[in-house]
């Protein structure tokens, strides 16, 4: 049988030392089984899974292999792969991956010792760490920073809802975000992304602003609140609402789209999926006047709303037609897969209140966004630290390949 060997080098990157290491094996007939390499901070570290053929002469090549690392100041090492390893390497595979994100303003080391430590309880093995953030500066944060690491785990998970829950609790007691994904072949080809709009694509829940200006403010939001968090159907107590806002002149519309503050990373992330080729949609249960003010904004593909009934100027206090709510939200999902000839795993749906879990679910990707506890809870995934550009990162998305004209951090 041919020899198993695993070499590594480590040492100051510089060009040519792959050409030249590789370059060496080639005239021995040596066979490459796996290669791995990473450069952090112009450190190399190499590793290659060498096969050398029977007959080979091994100590000539480990000598030459000695001598070309001496040459480039690197460290070799040279460990021996025993058969059975071997084997227990090759049968793993096809076997499922997975994907955890960590997301924060900054990565500390108590973040990293304490979510690996979580893989290790449940028996997962990390491949690969990853940084898909852009290079911070030293000294004080710029404003909005954004850091994310993304760790490849190997191994089975026998109880995927025990270890959800603790890395929720970790990720609470750190005040950071964890995303856990399977690694498969949809998690780099989605095509579609839904947003709800009031708290996600803009910080505001418009009809609280409307209901502000009417004079009824106090009413509309803690009727607001409690549909946001499931206490309430949202139908009915959306019509609630609308009727408070009834005389309501529809200059006060303009007045409040004109005060709107578009989220953290919303630009950016709709420009970077655009350029990606991704189509884009308002699913929102507000009104339309606001869902066709943000489309222009930023780009949106598709927008369904509620449309809200204005005669001689005033708001009637009515809405006309279905309301937008958590099943029609769903509906309309499956609709634009439907539309786009894409599968709803490849569909990514972002909210924050009850009323999206409904669209969430069927999501391949759901992702609760600066949501309400409930919410959180059953979403997937949940960002509530950093902008909604971080859903870049989930997709895998680093900050180098994002394109240069809607990049927020200095690409690599």
């Amino acid at each position: 049988m041919n020899d198993i060997v695993l070499i590594t080098l480590s040492g100051a990157d510089k060009p040519g030392i792959t050409a030249g290491v590789s370059g060496l094996l080639a005239e021995y007939a040596v066979n490459v089984l796996d290669i791995g390499q990473a450069v952090i901070h112009a450190t190399l570290s190499m590793g290659l899974l060498l096969e050398i053929p029977t007959g080979a002469a091994r100590k000539d090549i480990e000598s030459a292999l000695q001598a070309f690392a001496a040459s480039q100041q690197l460290q070799l090492r040279w460990e021996q792969v025993a058969a059975d390893s071997y084997g227990d390497w090759v049968a793993a595979q096809g076997r499922a991956r997975y994907i955890t994100t960590l997301l924060a303003r900054k990565i500390t080391a108590d973040q990293l010792a304490r979510v690996s430590a979580v893989f290790s309880r449940h028996g997962l093995g990390i491949d690969g760490i990853s940084r898909l953030s852009g290079r911070i500066p030293l000294g004080e944060l710029p404003p909005l920073s954004k850091a994310c690491v993304e760790f490849s785990l190997r191994g089975s998970v026998p109880d995927v809802a025990a270890f959800r829950r603790e890395l929720l609790e970790v990720a609470s007691a750190l005040e950071v975000d964890l995303a856990f994904q399977e690694d498969n072949m949809y998690r780099r080809n989605r095509r579609l992304v839904a947003f709800d709009m009031d708290s996600t694509l803009i910080e505001a829940e418009v009809i609280d602003e409307l209901a502000r200006l009417a004079g009824v403010g106090e009413q509309v939001s803690a009727i607001t609140e409690r549909a946001m968090r499931g206490e309430l159907d949202f139908a009915a107590s959306f019509r609630e609402r609308v009727a408070l806002l009834k005389g309501l002149p529809e200059s006060a519309l303009e007045e409040v789209a004109a005060n709107l503050r578009i989220t953290e990373g919303a630009r950016h992330l709709i420009a970077t999926l655009r350029a990606l080729g991704y189509k884009t949609a308002i699913l929102s249960g507000g009104f339309t006047y606001f869902a066709h003010w943000l489309q222009q904004q930023l780009g949106i593909d598709y927008v369904h709303a509620n449309e809200l009934d204005i005669a001689q100027g005033v708001v009637t206090g009515n809405v006309s037609g279905v309301i937008v709510d958590g099943e029609r939200k769903a509906a309309l999902l499956r609709q634009l897969a439907m539309r786009e000839g894409i599968d709803l795993q490849q569909v990514i749906a972002v909210g924050d209140g009850a009323n999206d879990l409904p669209m969430l679910s069927i999501a391949g990707l759901g992702i609760a966004f600066r949501a309400k506890p409930l919410v959180q809870q059953s979403a997937e995934q949940s960002i509530s630290t950093l902008g909604l550009d971080a859903i870049l990162y989930l997709l895998g998305i680093s900050d180098r390949y994002q394109p240069a004209a809607v990049s927020d951090i200095r690409p690599d």
